[in-house]
């Protein structure tokens, strides 16, 4: 496709629609989403999608630089729709969101359509059953979050080696760097590389907040 015809099916888009370029910035913003976000195509065209959105979900942070919607997008992995609360002109709002990714003329890295619908009460009320799960059984949260939630995390899709994965499921263990560097049989230096790799695919910035969007996403 040209720009000029992703532009043009990012205005015939009903609901809430933009696309975001390869490197991460706001390339077509539609009148919906005008109304939406409280913000004209002019103020956004070029701006990063994260710093308009300002994203999150339940496990914190979603819109950084290492966004892992942008990661499965350059890879031309499919996304599945998920859940984030953004700022909208009413305020932080909870939020579906597919993506389509669009292959540009002339470019190596592809475009992605972000459609965004409100979904506020919805998603309020299921944070409020599985709190109430939580609290009347011994389920975890994330195993009560697993039951409810129509959709996945944003990370859903990140794809981890098989010793990445690995070394997630001792970190959610407890299990502490050396002790992991022991069990595996590999170095220190080898194990926090590995950490780093996983932080930056899950687009967290602590162990802590790696683990719980690799829970919430399914992903061990």
């Amino acid at each position: 496709m040209r720009l000029r015809e992703i532009k043009e099916l990012v205005a015939g888009t009903s609901d809430s629609a933009f696309a975001v370029d390869g490197a991460g910035s706001v390339a077509a913003w539609n009148k919906a989403a005008e109304a939406l976000f409280g913000l004209t195509a002019e103020s956004v065209i070029g701006q990063p999608c994260g710093r308009v959105l300002q994203g999150t979900d339940e496990c914190g942070e979603v819109c950084s630089a290492d966004c892992t919607v942008q990661q499965q997008v350059r890879k031309h992995h499919p996304v599945g729709n998920f859940d984030m609360q953004a700022m909208t002109a009413n305020g932080r709002l909870w939020c579906n969101v597919s993506v389509l990714i669009a292959d540009e003329a002339g470019s190596t890295l592809p475009y992605s359509i972000h459609i965004v619908r409100p979904i506020d009460v919805r998603k309020r009320l299921e944070l409020a059953m599985r709190d109430f799960i939580v609290s009347g059984t011994k389920l975890e949260a994330d195993q009560a979050t697993a039951l409810l939630a129509s959709t996945r995390a944003p990370s859903q899709g990140t794809e981890l080696t098989d010793r990445e994965t690995e070394v997630l499921r001792l970190l959610s263990k407890g299990s502490t760097t050396a002790r992991i560097a022991v069990e595996l049989h590999i170095s220190r230096t080898t194990v926090n590389n590995h950490v780093q790799h996983i932080l930056r695919k899950l687009g967290a910035h602590t162990r802590l907040e790696a683990i719980r969007r690799a829970e919430h996403a399914g992903l061990i």
